[in-house]
């Protein structure tokens, strides 16, 4: 048996360990810290030539509300490195099964978090964003260009703003209300927010609506980012939408942030809005309790029940021989007939499992 297991990857972020040293996540507060292992196992049920597949893993930069407890990686055969996008940092586990070989690749992961809460109202005074990274969260990309229809939008959504944190609130209100949930679309979405302005469909899940909103952000030179990950537990706070546990194959999930001088990063989920008007208890009217609740708290807050994979964008797949993807949420794979389709079970089988587990 073929076995990797992740220690240190100093390209990317601190060292991380499969050790049990969880506990030191909750090293300097009093927040509850929760611990959470998730399993992915991938099989390719019709290898056609060489075989390569790319899972992506949690983040690798710590953060007060995320930490990463490290990874492990088993395959019976084939060759499985730890890789990351040159651009984000997105890191990913990459395998590569010669010709014809049946593909199975199983990914453990733990990672330990906790609720997160930014008060807009109140001047924390953090440390100024580098100026690189600045340029990195407000320039275009492929699915999210910040020049036409998508600035004259937000422009147009924002007058009589004042500040960034004004900006801020003014897109995500006008996401709240002029958006829908669509439960035709596939998956996550695709995110073409120059489309969806084009074509006045407004409709879309939570890597549309969500980055809509970070869009538009940048386009108004705010750094603004996708943050991409999974459900791994029910929701506490009574939203059976908002929350999956057990087998979160289908659980992914993106979310947003933007960034404020005086603030930081603060996190928005204008597209759990729209979830939880269309499927919480059968769909809720827009002034419910329930549907006001969600929208106050998430702008400036996540219950931390979901793990984020990464913040990248137009991400290049380590040895890939078609381009790169809009983002990675969702295992991926390749033989020499091209790309499967990650959403279709039939053709590459994934399963994702999360359980949590008591701190040490």
């Amino acid at each position: 048996m073929k076995r990797r297991e992740f220690l240190q990857l100093s390209t990317i972020g601190a060292a991380t360990t499969m050790a049990a040293p969880w506990a030191r996540a909750a090293e300097g507060s009093s927040a509850r810290w929760r611990v959470f292992e998730l399993t992915t196992q991938v099989d390719v049920l019709f290898p056609v030539g060489a075989t390569r597949v790319w899972l992506p893993v949690p983040l690798r930069e710590d953060t007060d509300w995320q930490k990463g407890l490290g990874d492990r990686w088993t395959s019976d055969r084939g060759d499985l490195v730890l890789a990351a996008d040159p651009a984000y940092g997105a890191a990913f586990v990459s395998a590569a099964w010669p010709q014809d070989s049946t593909a199975s690749l199983t990914l453990t992961s733990r990672v330990a978090t906790r609720d997160r809460s930014v008060d807009v109202t109140r001047n924390s005074a953090p440390a100024a964003l580098d100026p690189v990274v600045a340029r990195r969260y407000t320039h275009a990309t492929t699915l999210l260009p910040t020049d036409g229809i998508v600035l004259e939008t937000a422009q147009s959504i924002t007058r009589g703003a004042q500040t960034d944190v004004e900006r801020a609130r003014a897109l995500y209100d006008w996401i709240c209300d002029n958006t829908f949930r669509d439960p035709k679309v596939r998956g996550c979405g695709t995110g073409n927010i120059k489309f969806m302005l084009e074509s006045r469909n407004l409709g879309g899940k939570c890597a549309d609506l969500n980055a809509l909103f970070v869009g538009m952000a940048r386009s108004l030179g705010i750094p603004a980012r996708d943050v991409y990950g999974i459900r791994v537990a029910d929701s506490s706070r009574g939203y059976k939408s908002l929350g999956k546990s057990g087998d979160i194959t289908r659980a992914q999930h993106c979310r947003a942030e933007f960034h404020a001088e005086g603030l930081g990063w603060v996190p928005v989920d204008p597209a759990d809005v729209r979830k939880v008007i269309l499927e919480e208890d059968g769909g809720k009217r827009e002034d419910d309790p329930k549907v006001v609740a969600a929208r106050r708290t998430l702008f400036g807050g996540w219950e931390m029940n979901w793990i984020a994979w990464n913040f990248a964008h137009d991400v290049r797949l380590a040895d890939a021989t078609r381009g790169p993807l809009g983002f990675l949420m969702y295992p991926q794979a390749e033989t020499r007939e091209g790309r499967l389709d990650a959403l279709d079970p039939e053709n590459f089988k994934y399963t994702i499992t999360s359980r949590e587990l008591a701190p040490a």
